[in-house]
């Protein structure tokens, strides 16, 4: 189950990238699970990782080999298992996938980054993983995007990608990426997985700040559970190949700036629509807050709210919920009188009570619409900010039930 229609974008090749995705049947006999990224000498790499104590051995190793390298010229990716809460034995799993990979591209095992997602706890097959890499090899493609993006995926319902072509002084520049994620989705860095590609010449410390800045406005503004997975992850290569530099000081750095955010926070509301068991996608704005952490604060406390949630689920516009929830999110000085609460355009709630204007019938075809808006104005500043979630239904609760069955 998900929101909206599935995509059909054609994701454009980025000059400097190939991709090959095969099966190893790491869970599922047949499904496609690895995925190798094939980066161009020279390509220099940023990556935002998973804050979470228990940060799975994959995470461990792309730090070390981010830390230790200058390039990066491989990106491995398994599915079906996360290789997190496996140890030093999960470290030296990830490391063999790494020096295998090395091997058979001729670079430094330090220039392989791994990434993996699935179940927690459980060993990786490195046998099977590290005799599908050559496989991995021969079906190295620039045009395979789309195969790619079904290949990382564990619990979604369908893949996740997009492109921009941006004109830069003139000249073509390609952004492409892609993602996975539908379940454990709180992020604090990023979340998930998402692997980002473009043809540009940047520098590497504006890349990151760039990145950084989209991750921010993007997937920092989902969440499915409240849950900030182990394995986390979101990385952009930046091959050059184009020819084209982006100055960060011109218009190009703010056109480059704009378009990464903007495939971000399309990745970010795949994710969200293709949530477990979601049925609606929910945007949560909270307008005249005093500052944006405080904007923040409020509106995840609305998010991830299993009481709104479950009403959204049943198109109940149970507004109380939603009072509740600005309630309790630690604004210790509020003035609830100077709060007001609307379903999208229709005050539900201000002066501590229900709005005189409000009518059931009214709010009742808001909350039941495919895309719900909520929108609370705290009435103490001019800081704001959306938060993108979705509801929280009976398949939820059985997909997660069963993940491991």
């Amino acid at each position: 189950m998900a929101v909206g229609e599935r995509s059909a974008q054609r994701l454009r090749p980025v000059a400097g990238v190939r991709l090959g995705t095969v099966a190893v049947g790491i869970r599922k006999p047949d499904r496609p699970d690895l995925v190798l990224f094939e980066l161009a000498e020279g390509t220099h790499c940023s990556a935002l990782l998973t804050r979470n104590r228990f940060r799975a051995a994959p995470v461990l190793v792309t730090e070390q080999h981010l830390a230790a390298s200058g390039q990066v010229r491989y990106w491995l990716v398994n599915t079906g298992c996360a290789n997190a809460g496996t140890g030093a034995q999960g470290v030296r799993a990830a490391l063999s996938c790494a020096r295998r990979v090395a091997e058979q591209g001729h670079c430094a095992v330090s220039e392989v980054l791994v990434f993996s997602t699935g179940v927690i706890g459980e060993p990786l097959p490195v046998d099977r993983i590290v005799e599908a890499v050559p496989q991995a090899f021969a079906e190295l493609a620039g045009d395979a995007w789309e195969a790619a993006a079904c290949g990382i995926m564990t619990t979604d319902t369908r893949p996740k990608g997009t492109s921009r072509v941006l004109n830069i002084a003139g000249q073509p520049v390609t952004l492409t990426g892609i993602a996975k994620g539908a379940g454990m989705i709180r992020p604090d860095m990023a979340t998930m997985l998402a692997f980002l590609a473009t043809d540009a010449v940047l520098e590497p410390d504006w890349a990151a700040q760039a990145l950084r800045a989209a991750v921010d406005a993007s997937f920092h503004r989902i969440t499915v559970d409240g849950d900030t997975s182990t394995n986390d992850a979101c990385v952009l290569a930046a091959t050059g190949r184009s020819g084209v530099r982006v100055d960060a000081a011109e218009d190009g750095g703010r056109c480059f700036v704009a378009a990464l955010t903007e495939v971000c926070q399309s990745l970010a509301r795949a994710i969200v629509c293709d949530g477990e068991g979601a049925t609606r996608l929910v945007s949560v704005d909270v307008i005249e807050a005093a500052d944006a952490a405080e904007a923040a604060r409020v509106a995840f406390t609305i998010a991830e709210s299993p009481l709104v949630k479950t009403a959204v689920f049943a198109g109940d516009p149970n507004w109380g919920r939603i009072l509740a929830a600005v309630g309790r999110a630690g604004v210790a000085d509020m003035d609830v009188d100077r709060v007001r609460i609307y379903l999208d355009d229709l005050c539900v709630a201000e002066n501590a009570a229900r709005s005189q204007h409000y009518q059931e019938s009214q709010a009742v075809a808001r909350m039941s619409a495919e895309e719900v808006r909520i929108r609370v104005a705290l009435g103490r500043g001019d800081a704001a900010t959306r938060v993108w979630t979705c509801d929280l239904s009976y398949d939820y609760i059985k997909i997660n039930a069963e993940y491991r069955s």
